[in-house]
């Protein structure tokens, strides 16, 4: 039975004054909700991460409504204007180009700014492509950790991977088609061969696909594939009965390398110690001890 529901026979009408944060499909256009649907189309302004993707919704649903960018370039000069018109009482839908607003965008900022100044906020639901990659995983689900992209610096990139491979709930982490053979030889490096990954790409889309394997064999998978897509890996966390022996064995390891390599204890102890987010001193304790507990 195909069912239809005109505008005109629902009455979801959006407030004064209030940003409506609005989900919209990662992929597939159909999974966008009547709700959904209805504030885009009866707010006053639509704040939209590109313009571009925002009219591929409007036209495949048959409505217009005025849109203004708002994105990590222009995030600082648009919230101002942004809350001049929440404050004489316009009414304004945040969408980004895929998924929730405020995760991993200046969506972020902007409820931070608004809480602050006692303004009102919506969220209408929609998809996300974290959740939808972890339930999908078969990865255990009750305990998890989103990190989105990795830092791109060196030092601030490995404390995260260091965080990752010690953590003992799984893990949600964004990747582009270009980077992703990379940081796969990354995790490889801190979590080891034998960890367990779901690699999900193409969400909702006409070529979805998923991979569970060990690092160790996705790597194999796709040095033989053209990699093409966005991908979300998910991150089996690491063993309780384990956590603590390679918790210290692994950085003592890493002290005894510096040292060798000619930098003083307190230098190395130090460097650790910024680069994994521990106490100088629990790490400088670990060089004299054969058998660390």
């Amino acid at each position: 039975m195909n069912i239809k529901f005109p505008l005109s026979h629902r009455n979801i009408e959006p407030e004064s004054g209030v940003l409506y944060i609005v989900g919209t499909p990662i992929g597939n256009l159909s999974d966008l909700s009547f709700r959904c649907l209805d504030i885009l189309s009866k707010v006053d302004l639509i704040a939209c991460e590109d313009t571009r993707q925002t009219r591929k919704l409007m036209s495949k649903y048959k409505f217009n409504n005025n849109l203004i960018s708002f994105n990590q370039h222009n995030s600082s000069k648009k919230i101002p204007k942004l809350i001049q018109q929440l404050e004489l009482g316009k009414s304004i839908a945040l969408v980004s180009d895929a998924g929730l607003p405020g995760i991993s965008d200046p969506g972020e900022d902007l409820v931070k700014e608004l809480r602050s100044k006692g303004l009102e906020i919506i969220c209408i639901p929609g998809p996300c492509a974290a959740l939808t990659a972890l339930v999908t995983s078969g990865l255990p689900t009750s305990k998890f950790i989103f990190e989105g992209f990795l830092p791109k610096k060196k030092i601030e990139r490995e404390k995260v991977l260091y965080e990752i491979s010690t953590n003992t709930k799984t893990t949600i982490i964004f990747e582009s088609p270009h980077r992703l053979i990379k940081l796969l030889e990354e995790l490889e490096i801190f979590c080891g061969k034998k960890r367990e990954i779901h690699i999900a790409k193409e969400l909702t889309k006409k070529h979805e696909d998923h991979i569970s394997a060990t690092i160790e064999d996705s790597i194999k998978f796709f040095k033989h594939k053209k990699i093409l897509g966005e991908y979300t890996i998910v991150i089996k966390g690491l063993d309780n009965k384990i956590k603590k022996d390679i918790d210290h064995n692994a950085i003592r390891k890493d002290l005894i390398n510096l040292v060798e390599a000619g930098l003083s204890l307190s230098s190395a102890a130090k460097y650790l110690s910024k680069k994994v987010n521990i106490p100088k001193n629990i790490i400088y304790n670990l060089h004299t001890k054969t058998n660390p507990d």
